[in-house]
């Protein structure tokens, strides 16, 4: 059985070279970049020549035709932020070793996310399972603009040992992903819903902050944990104001 790992950049010279280092060991790597403006493609075409540059088509789409190019049995997506640590790929290689026919298509991967250089563990963002490891032939994802889903035909498992996710290294960093995220996500909910309520804009964020810091322990991270649990909140209220927005004053 053979391994494509498969990763879509736009502007990540930073974490390029660090996440293809933890994959070199599959079998192809392929990388898809929207046309990044710093050094992302010249630093992957050390790691592989299965580097494809195309504008911008949205997660989905892009990891479509990342997919697409792969050659492998099965596919692996990671994200340029992410990285495979050893553990990890020794049951991934060891899965795939064991992978008979009618067995499951694909397996989600525990993830590890960091804030700010330190792994938060509570307010429900572990082990945060996500569905990257399937045999090509089984599915793709759809098209949904921002937490694409990765459909597939047949069972799924879960694995084991974690991969690592650098998500937010800064303050900063997070903020501009927020603002980033939070347009796609009040795009998705207009195509769900008609209007935004007074209640959602007023109301949604604090629940939001209320279940990741306190149900869900993000307390137990200190001060991160706090910090995390309102970022949440004001995902939650930023998505529903910008669709307010999108409604009232531009009619989509």
């Amino acid at each position: 059985m053979s391994l494509s790992v498969v990763i879509i950049t736009k502007n990540e010279e930073k974490n390029i070279a660090a996440c293809l280092e933890s994959v070199r060991w599959a079998d192809e790597l392929v990388v898809v970049d929207a046309c990044s403006e710093d050094r992302t493609v010249e630093i992957a075409r050390r790691y592989t020549d299965r580097v494809f540059v195309r504008p911008w088509a949205g997660y989905g789409p892009q990891k479509n035709f990342a997919i697409e190019q792969a050659r492998g049995d099965w596919v692996l997506v990671v994200d340029a932020d992410e990285r495979i640590p050893e553990p990890l790929k020794e049951e991934i290689i060891r899965t795939m070793g064991h992978a008979v026919a009618g067995g499951p298509v694909g397996y989600e991967i525990p993830r590890r996310n960091y804030f700010y250089g330190a792994w938060v563990k509570g307010g429900g963002i572990y082990p945060d399972h996500q569905q990257r490891l399937f045999r090509r032939s089984a599915g793709r994802y759809d098209d949904t603009m921002v937490h694409e889903r990765l459909e597939l035909r047949g069972t799924v498992d879960r694995l084991q040992n974690p991969m690592d996710h650098y998500s937010m290294p800064t303050i900063a960093h997070h903020v501009r992903k927020t603002m980033a995220y939070t347009s796609l996500a009040a795009g998705e909910k207009l195509k769900q819903t008609s209007r935004v309520s007074f209640l959602q804009i007023g109301t949604h964020h604090l629940g939001t902050i209320l279940k990741s810091y306190v149900i869900r322990k993000g307390f137990l991270d200190g001060v991160r944990g706090l910090i995390v649990a309102m970022f949440a909140g004001m995902y939650t209220f930023v998505k529903y104001a910008k669709a307010w927005e999108a409604r009232s004053f531009h009619g989509r």
